[in-house]
């Protein structure tokens, strides 16, 4: 196995892990600022409110985006078992 194999493989693995993480991760982050928007709109500073509709909307997201998720990780998993023979030499 050589350096550039594994900084290969290493490379699209990274890659893949931030593109599965962008869509939760997103959702999260415009949530969090629509309801900071919104409290500091009201002045109403209750903390676990930002934490509940973040909650939801992770949980919303993983519910749409996990098919995508489970495809894009099985075919990343298929892929890198197909060419196993050929990263051990």
């Amino acid at each position: 196995m050589t350096p550039d194999t594994v900084l290969g493989l290493l490379y699209e693995s990274m890659k893949i892990v931030i593109l599965l993480s962008l869509p939760v991760l997103l959702s999260g982050l415009i949530i969090g600022i629509i309801v900071a928007l919104f409290q500091a709109a009201t002045q109403i500073q209750e903390m676990t409110l930002i934490f509940i509709f973040k909650l939801i909307a992770v949980g919303v997201s993983l519910l749409i985006f996990f098919p995508w998720i489970m495809r894009t990780l099985l075919d990343f998993t298929i892929k890198t078992f197909v060419n196993m023979s050929s990263l051990v030499r």
